[in-house]
């Protein structure tokens, strides 16, 4: 009982900081004129979106380190390596994503970090995490604790691990293309990683890194608020490139990387969808979908955008609900 009480007070105060904070926040964002840019390759609809501030990342961003941040000084929860890990990589991909939304709003067009940029901001923090993991004591193990299977990868677990939270990171950001569809993903993976977490007690910190994703749970239900349809403000990279990353490192800790592909399922579809239209279009000239990622596809298709995220939530919540079962009860 005192761990269902501790998940719902972190989801709690996460979620009441997060609908202050943005309330706060949005109003100084339209004041800096930190507006999206819409690509002219989107649907019709998404021309009224042009001038919808961006940067709302921070909104679940702050409130989350914040509440972490009282919870240590309180001493409700204690502090690990793992727990730094985690904080680690939220934050330095937070930065990275800040960085290129910056560039975005500074040049007045869509172009930010190069892809090389980008990609090389993602692999320095991905060696980074792997480093301190290492230096924590961990294996480089791959770990299927659910069905006890343990392989030695040596030195090739640290490529592992890179792909895996640079995979990540960007299967969020290709999925954040309508209101509310990554923010609302986001939620129930979080949320069934809380609940794995928790139950991976041969982890250290394994309770206090449930309780952060918990926190993070409540912040983005509070960022929801101002992003479903039609979205007040967007998450832009700053969010969606943190959120992405966070995942997966809290896959790699609990060893729940292999339940972390039913967990982030929609996420891997609209990646795969989009690797698949580039090599068909590259090598065959031809598009296999109307427009990439998926979400785009079915506007194509006339699909209203609040229907396609409601489709998208719903194949995420069986999907996390799946991947409890699987990570936790079975």
């Amino acid at each position: 009982m005192l761990i269902l009480a501790k998940a719902v007070l972190a989801l709690m105060i996460g979620f009441i900081l997060s609908v202050a904070f943005g309330f706060i926040l949005i109003p100084f964002l339209r004041k800096l004129k930190v507006k999206q840019q819409v690509s002219v390759f989107l649907a019709k609809t998404h021309k009224e979106k042009e001038g919808t501030p961006t940067m709302g990342g921070l909104i679940f961003i702050v409130p989350t380190l914040l509440t972490i941040l009282i919870l240590l000084l309180m001493g409700k929860i204690n502090f690990s390596e793992n727990l730094f890990i985690v904080i680690f990589v939220f934050v330095g991909y937070a930065l990275l994503g800040f960085l290129d939304d910056f560039l975005i709003i500074k040049r007045h067009n869509n172009e930010g970090l190069t892809e090389i940029g980008k990609l090389f901001g993602q692999l320095f923090i991905a060696l980074l995490f792997f480093y301190i993991f290492m230096k924590s004591g961990n294996e480089p193990m791959f770990d299927i604790h659910t069905l006890g299977i343990k392989i030695d990868m040596g030195w090739f677990y640290g490529i592992f691990l890179l792909f895996i939270l640079v995979a990540s990171s960007n299967a969020v950001n290709l999925t954040d293309g309508l209101d509310g569809l990554a923010g609302g993903l986001s939620v129930m993976a979080f949320l069934a990683f809380g609940m794995i977490s928790w139950n991976s007690s041969w982890v250290a910190g394994s309770e206090d890194i449930a309780i952060f994703c918990f926190v993070l749970v409540g912040s983005l239900m509070g960022f929801l608020v101002y992003n479903t349809y039609p979205a007040k403000v967007f998450m832009g990279d700053t969010g969606s490139l943190s959120l992405g990353a966070t995942l997966a490192s809290v896959a790699i800790i609990t060893s729940h990387e292999i339940t972390m592909i039913i967990v982030a399922g929609v996420f891997i579809i609209e990646t795969l969808v989009c690797i698949a239209q580039m090599i068909s279009v590259m090598y065959f000239h031809k598009k296999i979908f109307l427009m990439a990622p998926l979400h785009h596809h079915f506007e194509k298709l006339g699909f209203h955008e609040r229907d396609i995220v409601k489709g998208f939530w719903i194949v995420g919540a069986l999907l996390a609900m799946a991947a409890i079962a699987f990570g936790v009860w079975l």
